[in-house]
């Protein structure tokens, strides 16, 4: 039994990015659609059979909110274009046959994360499909995480806790605390100024967790991190609140149902995406030995 989570916003932003700005004869833009489009029908072709879900933000993270107010603050307005796409996506998503998954004032994140855990807990093998870096705390031996391809490189990678290790040079379960430490400018989450990804690693080598490093903070190196650690006491537990995946939600996930190939039709010539009309037949054939 297989399940895949996909943050949605995630890849609709990197869909976005990736593409020109294709429009519509009319003017709408369709750049984003066609990217994320072909992305749903490359993860409905990976380990078949499986489950799929898609988990969006709705309204800002109450939680995060609540210990940080300037979380997330840095962040620009999306852009009109990226935005007028955003209600399109969430319906290709249901005429694939899977809902879009969002709670107002909870963050997308942790919704996947809850419905990860809980899925493994089930007996099912859970990929995680999106380039955020929180995900990797929740990599174990029956859940994985799928980044998806960048710009020019059209492979997705596969991080399992070995992954993991190699890429950020800490366990999974080390994964906020090493965030906690080098901050995440994405989200607003300022570290301990001077200290880096190589020196996050080996100071969690070393101590293991971030009440020990505070704890032991007079045998850091170098010495002059020494009493920054122990005067950031603080902002790190707070930094480690922030980056830490809530997996307490409980989740109601809906059973998918097989793609309605027929409205997909509908809303390919709709939007005028001829290309993606030769790609579909050919997902339907080899998927579901369909001709449309």
């Amino acid at each position: 039994m297989k399940y895949y989570l996909i943050d949605g916003f995630n890849l609709a932003f990197r869909c976005y990015y990736a593409m020109p700005d294709l429009t519509r004869s009319d003017g709408f833009p369709t750049g984003a659609l066609h990217a994320f489009f072909a992305s749903l029908l490359r993860l409905s072709s990976m380990d078949t059979p499986h489950s799929t879900a898609v988990f969006f933000d709705k309204g800002g993270s109450k939680r995060h909110l609540e210990i940080y107010p300037e979380y997330k603050a840095n962040r620009a307005e999306a852009p009109e274009n990226f935005k007028r796409q955003i209600p399109n996506m969430k319906y290709l998503c249901e005429l694939f046959g899977f809902e879009p998954v969002e709670v107002e004032g909870i963050e997308a994140d942790d919704l996947l994360g809850s419905s990860a855990v809980s899925l493994k807990a089930q007996g099912y093998n859970v990929t995680i499909v999106s380039a955020d870096k929180d995900f990797a705390q929740l990599v174990s031996p029956n859940i994985r995480q799928l980044l998806p391809p960048k710009p020019r490189v059209k492979e997705w990678t596969e991080l399992d806790t070995v992954g993991v290790k190699t890429k950020y040079g800490v366990s999974p379960s080390q994964i906020p605390a090493y965030l906690a430490l080098i901050g995440d400018s994405a989200d607003n989450i300022f570290g301990i100024d001077g200290v880096g990804p190589k020196t996050a690693a080996k100071w969690l080598k070393d101590f293991d967790d971030i009440e020990t490093l505070i704890r032991r903070a007079d045998w850091i190196k170098p010495e002059r991190f020494r009493k920054i650690v122990a005067d950031n006491a603080d902002i790190l537990r707070r930094n480690l609140q922030l980056v830490t995946i809530d997996t307490s939600h409980n989740v109601e996930l809906e059973k998918n149902k097989i793609p309605d190939f027929a409205e997909i039709i509908n809303f390919l010539e709709e939007m005028e995406m001829k290309k993606s009309l030769f790609a579909l037949r050919k997902f339907a054939q080899d998927q579901y030995q369909i001709s449309i």
